[in-house]
């Protein structure tokens, strides 16, 4: 049975830790930030699992979404690896995730001694796995003795850019119901969609209401990733109750609860005035230009890649440049991340940190890295008709062609 825990190799185990979520590389929206000054003279702490406010926003939120939410069955935390390792911890077992997936859901299970066994996932089917390979997972893990109990997926995924299409969710929600597992929906990309109106997206929330739990970063879409705040809204019933009850326990334990300037911030964001969702507009639309590119130039080249729908980001297979590659000294996920991280200046996460194999040469590229390095030339790319016109991105993106390029020279 195949874990996620990378082995050997030659690379210390800190190395195999959290990739961080793609950044957006856009300056603070300033009402974000008078929000968040606003509160910064309050000295009170909040409860923990969040205050009245940021509870109202985020069912306010998720009602806006087609799931009806009430406040009392919402819990807050100072980002989504805070929430996941809570249930992982309320829901005991083991822990079944698809692979790849985004890099802070396995380690969460391990801190807590307990083991993450990864599912396939068909290509360019965000982060949900193949109801087939799911039901003989968990039939293997039960047949070795273990106990699974709890699916995390992801329909808008991290690091693949996909969305899973709902005929396959729905197959795979079946069968994870039909063996009496718990999911965690992360839904942190599910505002970044790039073609909202031509891309179906459906929660598993809405298939399952009683058995999912639906966790979201708000550093998906609505705050700067160094303001840390994430939701959970758990199912109704007792067994909703029971498991909001247990995470706010383990919350307690931790005292785990977001900053007070930070709390007013995502509630005043969550609430979605007209300044919150014309920056979110603006930039899932600079990113969906971003990303075509990125996708053009590395397919261009020869590499793989699903084309991407959601996120800033693009999940490349650089395989079939094995043979240039190699020619390199590179030989594996982690020297594809050092080799791409030094030739093009930026940070270029390896598969291994997403579960996949170190012998894949998988890498996550970012689209805000192509955008400028000052908030001056970042902030221009919103406002541009055609912003990989302007002079940073298109030097950042001429060079990013020139690296790949030369791979598909060498390797022919």
């Amino acid at each position: 049975m195949r874990r996620t825990v990378p082995e050997g190799h030659g690379h210390g185990p800190v190395r195999y830790g959290p990739s961080a979520l793609p950044d957006d590389g856009l300056p603070v929206l300033p009402e974000l930030c008078e929000a968040l000054a606003a509160a910064a003279g309050r000295r009170q702490d909040r409860p923990i699992g969040g205050a009245a406010a940021l509870l109202d926003a985020a069912a306010g939120h998720w009602a806006r979404r087609g799931l009806a939410t009430r406040p009392e069955r919402v819990a807050a935390a100072p980002g989504a690896p805070s929430l996941l390792l809570a249930l992982t911890a309320a829901l005991g077992g083991d822990v079944l995730v698809p692979r790849p997936c985004a890099a802070w859901w396995a380690p969460s299970a391990r801190l807590l001694g307990r083991p993450a066994f990864s599912v396939a996932t068909p290509a360019g089917s965000g982060g949900v796995p193949d109801p087939y390979a799911l039901l003989e997972t968990v039939c293997r893990v039960r047949a070795e003795g273990g106990d699974p109990r709890l699916l995390v997926l992801s329909v808008a995924d991290d690091p693949t850019a996909t969305v899973a299409p709902p005929e396959l969710l729905h197959q795979t929600v079946e069968a994870a119901a039909g063996e009496g597992l718990h999911l965690v929906a992360d839904e942190t990309w599910r505002d970044t969609v790039h073609a909202p109106h031509g891309t179906v997206l459906l929660s598993p929330a809405e298939m399952l209401p009683e058995r999912v739990t639906v966790v979201t970063d708000l550093a998906g879409a609505f705050l700067p990733g160094g303001w840390p705040a994430a939701l959970a809204r758990f199912p109704a019933g007792a067994t909703g109750d029971a498991l909001h009850a247990r995470v706010l326990d383990v919350l307690t334990a931790l005292d785990a609860r977001i900053a007070e300037p930070v709390a007013a911030a995502a509630a005043y964001a969550l609430d979605e005035p007209a300044p919150v969702t014309a920056r979110r507009a603006a930039t899932v639309r600079l990113h969906a230009r971003v990303a075509r590119a990125l996708h053009a130039a590395v397919v261009g080249a020869g590499a793989l890649a699903p084309p991407p729908q959601a996120g800033r980001h693009l999940y490349a297979d650089l395989g079939p440049l094995r043979p240039a590659l190699t020619a390199l000294g590179v030989g594996d996920a982690q020297e594809l991340e050092d080799f791409l991280g030094a030739r093009l200046g930026i940070a270029a996460p390896g598969g291994h940190r997403f579960g996949d194999g170190l012998g894949a040469l998988r890498v996550r590229l970012s689209c805000a890295d192509l955008l400028g390095g000052t908030d001056e030339e970042r902030a221009a790319c919103l406002t541009c008709p055609d912003p990989l016109e302007l002079p940073h991105p298109r030097s950042a993106l001429i060079s990013l062609r020139s690296v790949f390029d030369g791979l598909r020279d060498d390797a022919r």
